[in-house]
Order: structure tokens, then C-alpha cells, then sequence
């Protein structure tokens, strides 16, 4: 395969706990907080045994990033909306939650921005292990 067709591979990095303050306000803008809300609000529409906590955040190098529920175990994920319900590891629903958020702050806000971002997370997907489960979950 010649170098202009490969396809670039998509790079994930935990974010350090020195550079956290600067993703929000990177990624969402002005609407970190409803940005951060809806990643919340997204969980805990998916999965019963959410309770809150600390998330880790991950950049691509793509220009996106996603947020995931730190702990141990994989979760429960149910989507009333398609039907599906698993389970997959914390990583796995913290991208199906912040692709759940990210669409819901494109529709909200109606920045491009967000649409834009939903898609190069969407565009990682398929490199995850658990890509199967999470295009069932947001299918």
C-alpha cells in the first residue's frame, strides 16, 4: 500500500493529571459546562450503576478527545432508544457517553463545532477493541 493511500492510525493519550484543567475549555469552548454535563447526564442515562466520580480524559490525534469513568470493572450500558444492552469496559462507555454528549451539544447549540468533534471520535471507533459493542450501543 503506498504511503497516500494508508490511513493514518488514530493515537489515543490519557491526558496527565497537570494538563486536565485545559481539555474542557479546549474542546467545548464557552459550553464546557453544559458539555461536561451532557457527558454525565449521558451516563447516567445508559448505565443504572453510574454514581458519579472522577473521569480520565483522552486526546486523539485526530483533534478530539473523550472522557472516561475511572474505577475498576466494566459496566452495564443499556440504550433504551436501539435496544441494546452489555457490557464493556469503562473506556468503551465513556466514548459511547461522549458521543451521546457531543450529539446532544450539536443539536443544543447548534455548533458545527460539536458535530465536527462527534465525527473524528466516531472516526477512532473502529481501532477500539470493543468497536462492536459501542456501534451497537450508539447505533
Amino acid at each position: 500500500m503506498s504511503s497516500s493511500t494508508e490511513t493514518r492510525r488514530i493515537v489515543a493519550t490519557l491526558v496527565p493529571e497537570e494538563h486536565r484543567m485545559e481539555i474542557l475549555p479546549r474542546y467545548f469552548g464557552r459550553h464546557m459546562i453544559l458539555g461536561e454535563n451532557a457527558v454525565y447526564t449521558a451516563m447516567e442515562s445508559l448505565c443504572d450503576a453510574y454514581c458519579h466520580g472522577s473521569w480520565d480524559y483522552v486526546e486523539l490525534s485526530n483533534g478530539t478527545f473523550y472522557m472516561a469513568p475511572r474505577g475498576d470493572g466494566p459496566l452495564n450500558i443499556s440504550c433504551g432508544g436501539n435496544g441494546y444492552a452489555g457490557e464493556m469496559s469503562r473506556d468503551a462507555a465513556g466514548i459511547v457517553a461522549t458521543l451521546f454528549a457531543l450529539n446532544a451539544m450539536a443539536w443544543s447549540t447548534e455548533d458545527e463545532t460539536f458535530t465536527d468533534l462527534y465525527h473524528r471520535l466516531l472516526a477512532f471507533v473502529p481501532s477500539h477493541a470493543e468497536a462492536r459493542e459501542i456501534f451497537a450501543a450508539i447505533d
